[in-house]
């Protein structure tokens, strides 16, 4: 017998031992083998000790008023504390830590609702305390603190003239009972108005996810879904004018944020033939940043509309976005997104998409060739993807579903999901759920991990109650 026989023969007994591994789960149907063995407990991969399945209970509103933690539940080996479900807006959406990620002692979050209520808030991790930071967004959705020790945050409100935009405020635990004129930008009255500013520089657009490096580069997507051939949201790039030293410490000032100007390029993907088979069909593969805007000419520009004139790669509904913070760390650009997609009419189940753009210096000097691969495909149980966190440590990645609980009759859950190994496909090598919730009318949102991977936070956004649930979950492994 030949050696190359030899081991493929070995190679083949390898894998048949795998697969009875996962076959003595489900005899018939290898594929449903291997999603139990996953759920199984056995597996280390995940940090918890096997998957859930979703959770099928309607709690009424009086009982989650009474046990607010009763609302979600936890894969065993993980706890959760709820740090406020009594007090919160409705409709918190995603979180920021501040001052840090090793030792935080706030959330800083959006109120996901319209001009008359709560739009930024700070939340004490400790002892629950909500306070009002801002008031006159309208649907304040995300939250990030910069590298620059700043915290910027958006609304999910359209495009157009009076569509969404950024926010940068510095000095958070000082500033509190703001008003905000949307239709002058200006901040008046509470403590600290001078301690936010438009960053009017990024453009109008339905803001949610923010991918925000140390030199200024930041990327985000517009949350819009296709509309009678018009294409869905397309991803963004803005470069500051004067971009940061990757080393350098916080700013003091508002006016030294790489944020104040800079230029904004679109993603189209397709670059053959003289990049130019973009359009329908090509959502994933190689592209180009399309020049959109410089200086100036960037100040509440309508991004949807340069999405339709430039013929920008559109998605449907473009949501949370989470940086690998592993890529990041060799100086590389690589950010994670879902994509909701709609399963109640078209079951289009969603997926997550990851973007790479090259070195953070080619990012910067703008010329990598981004990159769009898909992680994970959504399907009838892992429904409408929305918000997404990178676990440190383990390398995972946290998906949130804003699902339609009465098409798929299940809640809403977390899934935890590998990253793509080294075997020859692009895709996630598993995901199992890490929670689900007990109310059908409510959503998982805004999740973040501290820097150890360990500590999780994460919002119950517009349950039953009227409040917003608030978790912090432990027991990482």
């Amino acid at each position: 017998m030949n050696r190359k026989r030899t081991l493929g023969l070995v190679a083949g007994a390898g894998l048949l031992a795998l697969a009875g591994t996962a076959l003595s789960f489900a005899a018939s149907d290898f594929g449903q083998g291997v999603e139990r063995d996953l759920n199984s407990g056995r597996s280390t991969l995940f940090g918890f000790r096997g998957g859930l399945e979703s959770s099928t209970t309607d709690l009424s509103s009086p009982s989650i008023t009474a046990n607010p933690q009763s609302i979600g539940t936890f894969a065993h080996g993980l706890q959760a504390r709820v740090i406020n479900g009594t007090s919160t807006p409705p409709n918190i959406d995603m979180l920021s830590l501040w001052p840090n990620d090793s030792a935080p002692t706030h959330l800083i979050a959006c109120n996901e609702e319209g001009t008359g209520q709560v739009g930024l808030v700070r939340i004490n991790i400790a002892s629950g305390l909500v306070e009002t930071i801002v008031t006159g967004t309208t649907a304040c959705d995300g939250t990030r603190r910069t590298p620059w020790g700043t915290i910027i945050f958006n609304e999910e409100a359209g495009g157009g003239v009076s569509g969404g935009r950024v926010y940068e405020l510095i000095d958070p635990l000082n500033t509190t009972g703001v008003s905000l004129n949307r239709t002058t930008g200006v901040f008046s009255g509470g403590t600290g108005a001078a301690n936010l500013a438009v960053r009017a520089s990024l453009g109008r657009l339905s803001f949610e996810g923010m991918a925000v490096y140390k030199n200024g580069v930041t990327y985000y997507g517009d949350e819009n879904r296709p509309s009678s051939g018009i294409p869905g949201g397309a991803y963004f790039k803005f470069i500051p004018n004067t971009p940061r030293a990757i080393n350098a410490g916080p700013i003091a000032v508002l006016s030294d944020s790489p944020l104040v100007a800079g230029d904004i390029y679109g993603l189209r993907l397709g670059k053959r033939n003289g990049n130019t088979d973009y359009g329908q069909g090509s959502e994933v593969g190689l592209g180009t940043w399309i020049p959109v805007c410089a200086d100036a000419a960037c100040v509440d520009i309508d991004l949807r509309a340069q999405t339709t004139s430039l013929k920008l790669t559109g998605y449907y509904r473009p949501e949370d976005i989470d940086i690998d913070r592993n890529a990041e760390a060799v100086g590389n650009v690589r950010f994670c997104a879902p994509i909701t997609g709609n399963e109640a009419t078209d079951h289009n189940w969603g997926s997550v998409i990851c973007i790479t753009d090259g070195a953070l210096a080619d990012a910067v000097a703008n010329t990598a060739v981004p990159e769009v691969q898909t992680l994970v495909m959504g399907d009838p149980a892992f429904a409408m993807p929305d918000n997404i966190a990178f676990q440190p440590g383990r390398s995972n990645w946290l998906v949130m579903e804003d699902g339609d609980s009465e098409t798929t009759l299940h809640n809403n859950d977390i899934w935890s999901c590998m990253d793509d190994g080294q075997d020859s496909n692009l895709l996630s090598d598993g995901c199992i759920r890490a929670a689900t919730l007990n109310d059908l009318t409510a959503e998982w949102t805004g999740g973040i991990f501290d820097s150890t991977g360990k500590r999780f936070f994460v919002s119950v956004q517009h349950p039953k109650t009227g409040h917003a649930v608030v978790f912090e979950v432990t027991g990482w492994k």
